[in-house]
This record gives structure tokens, sequence and C-alpha cells, in this order.
């Protein structure tokens, strides 16, 4: 839905710009920092990634991260500096949720809005609650971890 006010045509400039900026920031974290994500993923502007340990995260192709999700590839407190956190392909990763040091989330999850995931999500699930606990397995999603019908 575009906002009335201005034309199909300016819309279509700011989704673009919006678009732009969102490849650039990747590409940023790809090139600047090291990190292991794929050209098409999607990653908010507002999303924190862990900047520590930044070559220890994996991000899969087609894989959606929205604002406010925290995403941690190193744990001070137990001294585990070089933990290697991966999320798989397809997946989506809800606002607000925590990915904790050391996890793997596999291909083709859905991490629910405000979930703290503290340990590996299997294949083609659906995860949500602190700590996060398998809702729904057996899923199949499409890009950006959409829900195939």
């Amino acid at each position: 839905m575009r906002p009335r006010f201005i034309n199909h045509r300016m819309f279509m400039v700011l989704v673009h710009l919006r678009n732009s900026l969102l490849y650039a920031q990747t590409w940023f974290y790809r090139n600047y920092y090291g990190m292991d994500i794929a050209k098409d993923v999607r990653i908010s502007l507002k999303a924190r990634l862990d900047k520590t340990n930044p070559k220890g995260l994996s991000i899969g192709e087609k894989t959606m991260v929205t604002f406010d999700a925290i995403i941690l590839s190193h744990d001070y407190a137990s001294r585990r500096h070089l933990a290697k956190t991966r999320i798989g392909t397809h997946c989506f990763i809800g606002c607000g949720s925590i990915i904790m040091p050391n996890i793997t989330i596999g291909d083709h999850c859905i991490v629910a809005a405000g979930s703290v995931v503290t340990k590996d999500v299997p294949s083609n699930s659906i995860v949500a609650g602190n700590p996060a606990k398998v809702i729904k397995s057996g899923i199949k999603t499409i890009e950006y971890g959409m829900l195939e019908e």
C-alpha cells in the first residue's frame, strides 16, 4: 500500500532506494566485516548482527532477518569468542528475536517474533517462545521464509 500523497513513480523510486540500501548493507557486512552472508539475504536496517566475531556468522540464501532481531556470534561470559552461528536457507527470523551464539538454525525454518533461540533448530520447523521450542515441524517454506501453500 502506497501513501496517497505521492505518485506511483516517486513511490517506485523510494522502493528502489530502500532496496539499494539493503543491498549495500549486506555487501558491507560481507566485504568489510567478512561475514558469510548470501547475496540475496534481506537484513533489516534495524537488525543487529554481532560484529565482535563477524566471521563466526553464516546466513544462507533467500533468508529474511527482520527489525530488532539480534544475532550473536560470541559469548563474553563463557569466553566463547570464536562461536559459530549458522542460519540456513529460506528462513525467516521474526522481529525482536534473539539468536544466541553457537546455534544452528536449519533450512526452511521460521523463528517467531520475540523468540530467544538457545538450542539448535531442526530443519523444516517453526520455533517460538522464550526459550524457543519447536511448535510445528515438517513445514516447507519458499523464498524469505514464506510458508508454501
